[in-house]
């Protein structure tokens, strides 16, 4: 009989073969219960193979119902894991089936399951890459200001526009209100275009053209913020070895410390 120990280290691990075997099967059974709930939601193939899907559903689901009480009951606190991100996933990942009891239809959210799949980055040891993610969360933390703000006054100008659209064309042309034409503006200046409403006065269509070329400058400033603010990141922190690309290895440092090759100190 396995103890606590034994069991999280199957569950958590990935550096022994039973770790790693536990989640290749786990992500296995991911895909395969996600394709179920994508091949329910096609009509043709839910009328002939409906009932089959559902049991197939309900096995998944009471499967990952029993890893996600093992998970919890292999902590010492198991509020730990419950609010952890992968703790949240799992019980988002069971939720629908048996929400669908009271709320058909609900069974559906569990392509949210899919995000289970992340644990694939533990299982294929891309841990060496995880320097790069790092860096890329530092940067949006030092952005976050600035996109704040960037956003803030990305909103004052769709409402801006959307009112004056709404009083260049109104309700006859399809601008029925404030908000439907803020709605307009939104898509405008993302160069979504769905084309749903559309002005029909010339004034209007000259207006509409501020806000494409609008959207064209203004949509590549969040990825500039990131960027700069990545190039920000100390050199040190982004030290590579040349073998693994592997980042994060100390300033005097002579060999990797995940590939064991030695640095390149050009």
């Amino acid at each position: 009989m396995l103890n606590k120990e034994q069991i999280r280290k199957i569950i958590f691990e990935t550096d022994t073969p039973a770790g790693k075997a536990y989640d290749v099967l786990l992500i296995v059974t991911v895909v395969i219960s996600v394709f179920a709930v994508m091949l329910d939601s096609v009509s043709a193939i839910n009328r002939s193979y409906g009932n089959i899907l559902h049991a197939v559903e309900w096995f998944f689901t009471v499967l990952f119902t029993i890893d996600y009480i093992v998970r919890l009951n292999s902590f010492k606190n198991p509020s730990k894991y419950a609010g952890s991100f992968f703790g949240i996933v799992d019980i988002l990942g069971i939720i629908p089936t048996y929400l669908n009891v009271f709320l058909p239809g609900t069974r559906y959210l569990l392509a949210i399951r899919y995000l289970r799949m992340l644990r694939v980055f533990r299982v294929l040891m891309l841990a060496t890459y995880m320097e790069e993610v790092k860096i890329l969360t530092q940067a949006l933390r030092v952005s976050f200001c600035k996109i704040m703000i960037f956003v803030f006054t990305v909103l004052t100008i769709v409402i801006v526009l959307g009112s004056l659209m709404y009083v260049v064309e109104g309700p006859v042309n399809g601008f029925t209100s404030i908000p439907r034409s803020i709605y307009w503006a939104i898509v405008t200046l993302t160069t979504v275009g769905y084309g749903d409403i559309s002005p029909k006065t010339a004034l209007g269509q000259a207006l509409a053209a501020v806000v494409m070329l609008l959207g064209y400058s203004i949509i590549v400033i969040p990825a500039g913020i990131v960027t700069v603010d990545m190039i920000k990141t100390p050199s040190e922190s982004r030290k590579q070895c040349s073998s693994c690309a592997a980042f994060s290895h100390d300033k005097d440092a002579l060999y990797c410390k995940y590939c064991g090759k030695s640095l390149n100190r050009s």
